[in-house]
């Protein structure tokens, strides 16, 4: 179907006021989609939502699927019982003009961890049916990442393609050995990408209540630092020890003498054909699980290669977004960037 003649804003949740570094979503988010209610605009664009590597920059994430921690709001878990008051009393005096990523890391990192240490020694209990659901729900993706994120850190940040041997190589030792070593942060992390999804559902229901669609944003490639190649590098053009053999970027052109060097790991479209795409599909219909419409960065320079033939698959299938508010049960569709 087309998409109704309508008017929105772009605006990342990050650029939102927030007492605490960062924008988030709470109380601020929901100031936002009041006022595009009244002022009659339809859609909300954000950036991809996923959890962001040290460029700090959305479209390098360390997961194709999880959220970005630093976008939970602290209040709320005070209301939940999972922090006490005092925890955010405490907060540095952050700027108001930009984002000191370090420090905001630090301080939303140590407050989610104390919230979920007290949830796993059996606090708010009302949220524990709720947890488990979302975590089996999830599983496809969460356990890898949650110990991505985990062994990650415990190897002092370095990449994946560096980590010992084993890991590497994803042998079930390995992976069997740093998960009972790892459980306590693996479970940290998980109970993150809860409280995101969480309130992110609660925010996207707020908006769908007042006629307000979302515009997500899906980069076309993963970063190779990521959950993503990592658990899945037979799927990627990597060599023996989990580097790329190549990788993606632009040709120069008139916009760029030396062109773009991007990095990102290119595909094995005969591999993801081989599979149906199954890939990509989990992919989109998770998107479409957060979205109402989808965004396909640089889908323009896809077209005519193995994407293009993916995507039509996918379409053909007939993934769709939810329901539009606003038009009686129709469906939106997905967008493609034409540059």
């Amino acid at each position: 179907m087309r998409l109704p003649r309508s008017s929105g804003v772009l605006l990342h949740p990050t650029s939102l006021p927030s007492p605490h570094g960062i924008g988030d979503l709470g109380p601020e988010a929901y100031r936002f989609a009041d006022f595009l209610s009244e002022t009659g605009q339809r859609i909300w664009q954000v950036l991809p939502l996923g959890p962001t590597g040290h460029t700090h920059s959305p479209y390098q994430s360390y997961s194709a699927f999880a959220g970005n921690p630093l976008l939970v709001s602290l209040p709320p878990l005070v209301g939940e019982g999972l922090l006490d008051g005092r925890a955010l009393e405490t907060a540095p005096a952050f700027t108001e003009t930009s984002v000191d990523y370090e420090a905001v890391t630090a301080f939303k990192e140590a407050a989610m961890r104390h919230a979920s240490r007290r949830f796993h020694e059996g606090g708010a209990p009302h949220l524990r049916e709720e947890y488990d659901r979302f975590c089996a729900e999830n599983a496809s993706w969460l356990d890898d990442y949650a110990l991505f994120r985990a062994v990650k850190e415990a190897h002092g940040g370095a990449a994946w393609h560096t980590w010992d041997a084993g890991l590497v190589r994803r042998e079930p030792d390995a992976l069997r050995s740093w998960q009972d070593r790892l459980r306590p942060e693996t479970d940290d992390l998980k109970f993150q990408q809860f409280l995101f999804f969480r309130q992110w559902r609660d925010l996207r229901n707020y908006c769908r209540d007042r006629g307000i669609v979302i515009m997500g944003d899906i980069p076309i490639y993963v970063a190779h630092d990521s959950s993503d190649v990592w658990s899945h590098p037979d799927l990627f053009h990597l060599d023996e020890t989990g580097a790329p053999t190549v990788v993606a970027g632009v040709p120069p052109d008139y916009f760029s003498a030396t062109g773009q060097y991007w990095g990102n790991p290119i595909y094995r479209w005969d591999v993801m054909a081989a599979r149906g795409y199954a890939w990509w599909i989990d992919r989109i219909r998770s998107m479409l699980s957060m979205m109402d419409i989808l965004r396909i960065d640089h889908f323009r320079g896809a077209q005519g290669n193995a994407f293009e033939q993916c995507l039509n698959q996918i379409l053909c299938r007939g993934f769709q977004s939810h329901a539009d508010p606003q038009s009686g049960g129709a469906t939106i569709p997905m967008r493609a960037r034409e540059t």
